[in-house]
């Protein structure tokens, strides 16, 4: 996997921006709801199933056009872990139950008794696909890349396939 998941968070972020935004104010502040998702997964390098990973990911209460702010942070079985802060982007269908999202974040890697991915700068990009209750509450399959988007030499990236639950905030 390369930067694939990147280049549609933009495509799909700017589209629906100029599309759904601009008329209000491409950027605009909105109100959205805050999430917590907690998720666990297969860890995959080089094609191969090395380690079981947790994630947590915190989704702000407010988004700025199509991107919403999230942060997030996880370990795996193998003691590397990863912590960064991006922006995260959703389009739903079917009646607005189904929903597909789209999320890029830079952070911070150690690699712990993981792989040498050649630097502590990893990008984090992905997709996931899920359905979201009348509650909020979303289940969703995600599948995400981290690399160092070529810049150091040795760039191998890690992939990882997790179930996600998101529950939403009260405010």
């Amino acid at each position: 996997m390369d930067g694939t998941f990147a280049v549609l968070f933009l495509l799909a972020g700017l589209a629906d921006m100029k599309i759904n935004h601009c008329a209000t104010g491409c950027l605009a502040q909105s109100d959205t709801p805050a999430r917590i998702a907690l998720s666990a997964g297969d860890v995959q390098f080089q094609k191969n199933s090395i380690s079981e990973e947790l994630y947590v990911r915190y989704d702000f209460n407010r988004a700025y056009g199509p991107f919403q702010p999230v942060m997030g942070a996880s370990i795996t079985a193998d003691g590397s872990a990863w912590m960064g802060f991006g922006a995260a982007w959703t389009g739903w269908f079917a009646n607005n139950h189904g929903y597909v999202q789209l999320h890029l974040m830079p952070g911070i890697y150690a690699e712990g008794d993981g792989p040498d991915l050649g630097s502590a700068m990893e990008f984090r990009s992905g997709a996931e696909i899920g359905w979201q209750a009348k509650n909020g509450l979303r289940i969703g399959l995600s599948y995400d890349h981290r690399s160092n988007a070529d810049t150091a030499t040795l760039n191998p990236g890690l992939e990882t396939v997790q179930l996600r639950v998101s529950i939403p905030l009260k405010k």
